[in-house]
């Protein structure tokens, strides 16, 4: 990735609505909830006066654990057939039953004793919450099943730790998990919202079947897909970056990628399936050069056609891209566009390109200061493009480079 691709993390140019934003970011865990949440609730003890909390709690973080005062102790034994009743919680009293639950606590009486607090305001508590779960799941993938059960009819802030806890077990590579988050999904009885979740939720993992790829990008292209289909298309992308990093073959990904940033109704979904596939920034075969080339040339949308140009500058076809450059440079309307295809330019043909650029810059003259800039640095021997483009007096002259933040 280059200086001027867009942060690892943004998935969606700027102004997109409040649900293209990264889903279900996995919380801090059992320890941070161990060292420094021995109170559910802000008002703290009648015991402990208020002003000492702080000290309190930095006192819990160093221990890694809540501090035992003394009675009531470990619980009794329970006689035979006696079935161990949840801890009582409540928002104003110090959480001394954290241990007992802790100990206590299985995937069968979890919604029951887990119940008082899965909507807690507390984001260490539910943090702590979604990593028991965790657990509790493991490699079983009948828990995970279970748990989308409970996912169903979740109510308020439960739905979001039920799911991130399956999405952070190992349960969910086993396959009947994995087509149980398809499934549901795909299952328009489902919230939208809930369903872009779920389908969020499969980005973990390790590889997706054919058949699996297929029904995400059919789904990404529906024109009423909206949220869960660009959380489709996302979750495409990241799992092709991750086999990309394991030197696997990801040559079906960029497919249903560039499928679905060339069909998509939905211009932001489009977009993804167009600009994903530069935080692999895999080298283009000659078929996939083609179809990003149509996108430069025929997407309506400049971010799509800036993206686009990024791609092609990875093209095994250096050649035939910088005539693409040189060509689409002259009836380019967009100067944020023309900026792309002047930098990456030089990222496709390195100093090869300097008379390409210097024709860009003659018939366009906001780029003859940028143009003797490029010609100095590569006079003064620097020939690797991110040295050169990190060299440069000014990365983003057009100020076009916030538009991927």
């Amino acid at each position: 990735m280059t200086p001027a691709s867009p942060s690892p993390t943004s998935t969606s140019p700027s102004g997109t609505s409040s649900w293209r934003k990264p889903l279900l970011v996995a919380g801090t865990g059992l320890a941070a909830l161990l060292a420094g949440v021995a109170l559910i609730g802000r008002g703290g003890s009648a015991e402990r006066p208020a002003e000492a909390e702080p000290a309190v709690a930095q006192t819990q973080a160093t221990q890694a654990k809540p501090q035992k005062k003394g009675p009531p102790g470990p619980a009794a034994p329970l006689a035979p057939g006696e079935e161990a009743k949840a801890p009582r919680f409540t928002s104003t009293v110090c959480w001394q039953d954290l241990e007992r639950f802790n100990d206590g606590v299985s995937i069968h009486n979890f919604r029951e004793w887990a119940e008082p607090l899965l909507n807690s305001r507390d984001g260490l508590v539910r943090d702590f919450l979604k990593d028991r779960l965790t657990e509790l799941i493991g490699k079983n993938p009948a828990h995970a099943l279970e748990v989308l059960e409970w996912s169903r009819d979740a109510q308020g802030r439960s739905f979001g730790i039920y799911l991130m806890a399956v999405r952070d077990s190992e349960a969910v590579h086993q396959p009947q998990v994995a087509t149980k988050l398809l499934d549901m999904g795909l299952d328009n009885s489902i919230a939208a919202e809930r369903r872009a979740g779920v389908l969020s939720a499969l980005d973990t993992q390790k590889r997706l079947a054919p058949a699996a790829l297929d029904k995400l990008t059919n789904f990404a292209n529906d024109p009423v897909a909206g949220e869960a289909g660009w959380a489709a298309a996302r979750t495409i992308a990241r799992v092709m970056k991750r086999e990309f990093k394991q030197n696997a073959n990801i040559g079906s990904y960029m497919d249903k990628l560039l499928s679905i940033g060339a069909q998509s109704p939905d211009e932001q979904i489009r977009y993804l399936g167009q600009m994903m596939p530069m935080h692999a920034a895999p080298l283009l075969s000659p078929e996939e050069t083609e179809r990003f080339a149509k996108i430069l040339v025929g997407e309506g949308n400049e971010d799509g056609r800036d993206a686009a140009a990024h791609n092609l500058s990875l093209s095994t076809d250096k050649g035939r891209v910088l005539d693409l450059f040189a060509k689409t440079f002259e009836t380019e309307q967009s100067l944020c566009v023309k900026w792309a295809l002047f930098r990456f330019s030089a990222r496709t043909a390195g100093k090869r390109a300097l008379p390409v650029m210097a024709n860009m810059a003659a018939m366009d003259p906001r780029f003859q200061g940028i143009y003797q800039d490029f010609e100095r640095i590569y006079a003064s021997g620097t020939l690797d493009f991110v040295r050169l483009f990190t060299s440069l007096p000014n990365q983003d002259p057009f100020n076009c480079l916030d538009r991927h933040e």
